[in-house]
């Protein structure tokens, strides 16, 4: 106990939870910092698809980008007309559950599960890779480090580590701020001349310039979208107006992601840059534009911090989102319970090491890890928009068809977009994800179902109640006769009208010796002695006990066991094992109850 206090802190009493709202700069700041951080990997990703066809694909970035642009703004309007018809916070799962149906709402619970997931593993990733980028002798460590990246997160969301202003703000405009100087420097370098040369460089074409690779390069650079649903997810958390203060801030974050995406878009054109697997291309892009001073290692200080804090947003979201499928039964009930530091500490956990495992498979490598991270957040957010139309076509109201033009334009759009992903990256990781959502589905389903039965099972309803008592056998195996013992014994005969103690003669010396001192100590109680040609003491005092179940049929039988507790935590290793193994095989066996009656040992 004193380790857990020391490492996650002392418990904070429920009425320490803090209520306080959010300005627009603080929310932004909060709320923005999964999106704006896709802003680094983004323009590569697309990059990566278009290289494949050699030099000449390359000045398609510029209208895939405009494209992806315009994809954000429908999805901006089309958020904003969710953030009014649900202030209490409209998450894809909460929406399409509420208007779509259960089904849908799974559809949408799901692909959410794994999107936060992949969100650390993709965040983090991305973020060791700018630091590698600047540092290349710490690329062969990146794993390791992006470990260690997840569990300080871990860590920290165990304490009750929440988002705040004064954490996010500094990190997130620091990036902005820092990225819109690199932008500025090379659009001027550029526009006044006194850049230097930049031609394309000469890459081979390894595939044709195809309708499918735009659209795989298009789908790539839909990473960029990633989080824009955020501020809807969190409109309870701004001050008054919540729903007009949570709007506009979604302006500011749309006008903001699209002019750093274009931004660096525009500059990776102009340099002549391509990809490369030591370095990062936003690096690539900072170091022409700033040189490789001091602002270029901020620039990438700057860009790690954001990316790390993207995916501590997640840390924000899938605990609560296993909180509510657990709410419905669709996760185990443990998933609603609140930790000491007031943080939903199992789907912190779960979330840690599910991602760490992801960042181990694919060796933190971001590009691997792209292919799977978009397909979930497009079927979240078709879903999303999709049951915000059936929203409006219900609900209707002053302006309804406004609203429902706009949410339909959203949901078609982005349905055509997650058709989009799905086939252009369904061989490059995508059928895991379309794979993993089905069974993520039928574990819900399942895990329901188990609850729906415990309940019907455990419901006073049908139960007819005996008038007497069932009676209950009370056996007490030991191994030798000690102070232990005899204090177990004294306490189980103040309770039990049939109190039965057995030994396994495992060793005839031994045995001969527990016989010698239950003469002297057993008070008149017989000694049942259980043969052993096989030298197993738990096999013989298993049948025994199922032989005392099937004659006491509808009762009980305890069994009680002397257990040695030593002062120190390692002596444990020393004592008990025949106790352990004992609880492990009576655990499930119907009626049968295991009481421990501990004897502590003073220091020495």
């Amino acid at each position: 106990m004193w380790f857990k206090r020391w490492l996650l802190g002392r418990p904070l009493a429920t009425a320490q939870a803090s209520h306080e709202r959010l300005s627009n700069p603080v929310a932004l700041a909060i709320f923005s910092s999964d999106p704006l951080s896709s802003v680094a990997y983004a323009t590569e990703e697309i990059l990566l698809v278009l290289v494949l066809a050699g030099t000449v694909a390359l000045h398609y970035s510029i209208g895939i980008s405009l494209v992806i642009v315009g994809l954000v703004a429908i999805l901006t309007a089309s958020y904003r007309q969710t953030i009014y018809a649900y202030p209490s916070g409209g998450g894809a799962f909460v929406v399409a559950k509420s208007n779509l149906g259960e089904a849908p709402g799974l559809v949408a619970g799901a692909a959410l599960l794994i999107d936060y997931v992949l969100t650390v593993a993709v965040s983090v990733a991305a973020g060791i890779a700018a630091i590698t980028s600047a540092v290349p002798e710490l690329h062969a460590h990146r794993v390791g480090l992006g470990l260690l990246a997840i569990a300080v997160l871990t860590w920290g969301n165990l304490r009750g580590v929440r988002e705040s202003g004064k954490i996010f703000a500094l990190p997130t405009y620091l990036f902005v701020g820092s990225l819109g100087l690199v932008i500025v420097a090379g659009l001027g370098r550029t526009l006044f001349g006194s850049a230097e040369a930049h031609p394309l460089p000469s890459v081979p074409a390894t595939e044709g310039l195809t309708l499918f690779l735009l659209l795989r390069a298009f789908s790539s650079g839909c990473t960029a979208l990633t989080g824009v649903e955020a501020i809807s997810n969190g409109v309870p958390t701004f001050r008054d107006p919540p729903s007009k203060n949570a709007a506009t801030t979604m302006i500011w974050m749309a006008c903001i992601l699209g002019g750093l995406f274009l931004g660096i878009t525009a500059l990776a054109y102009t340099y002549g840059l391509v990809p490369r697997p030591e370095e990062t291309l936003i690096s690539q892009i900072a170091r022409i534009s700033l040189g490789g001073g001091v602002l270029y290692y901020l620039m990438q200080v700057a860009t790690m911090l954001i990316l790390i804090l993207a995916a501590n947003t997640s840390y924000n979201g899938f605990p609560r989102l296993a909180c509510l499928l657990a709410q419905d039964n669709f996760l185990p009930r443990q998933m609603r319970n609140v930790g000491d530091r007031l943080a939903f500490s199992n789907g912190i956990f779960i979330l840690g090491l599910s991602a760490a495992l992801l960042l181990i498979i694919f060796q933190g490598d971001t590009h691997a890890l792209i292919p799977l991270y978009a397909i979930g957040v497009f079927l979240s957010f078709t879903l999303s928009q999709a049951g915000m139309v059936r929203h409006w076509q219900d609900r209707k109201g002053r302006g309804w068809r406004k609203k429902f033009a706009i949410n339909l334009t959203g949901a078609v759009a982005t349905g055509v977009a997650t058709v989009v992903l799905a086939v252009t990256k369904f061989t490059h990781g995508a059928w895991v994800v379309i794979f993993l959502i089905p069974l993520l589905i039928g574990m819900f389903k399942k895990i329901q179902w188990h609850y729906r039965m415990a309940d019907w099972q455990l419901e006073l309803t049908m139960y007819e109640r005996p008038k007497n008592p069932p009676p209950n056998v009370v056996v007490m195996p030991i191994g030798s006769v000690n102070r232990a013992v005899v204090i177990a014994m004294d306490y189980v005969r103040q309770r039990a009208h049939d109190f039965r103690v057995v030994h396994v003669d495992v060793d005839p010396d031994e045995t001969a010796k527990v016989k010698e001192d239950w003469d002297k100590w057993g008070t008149g109680l017989p000694l049942v002695i259980l043969p052993s040609p096989y030298r197993s003491f738990l096999e013989p005092l298993l049948d025994y006990i199922e032989k005392v179940r099937e004659e006491n049929p509808g009762g009980w039988v305890t069994v009680a066991l002397a257990e040695v507790l030593p002062a120190r935590w390692w002596e444990n290793l020393l004592h008990n094992q025949r106790a352990l193994l004992i609880k492990a095989a009576v655990l499930f066996k119907f009626r049968v109850i295991v009481t421990d009656v501990p004897y502590h040992l003073g220091p020495y």
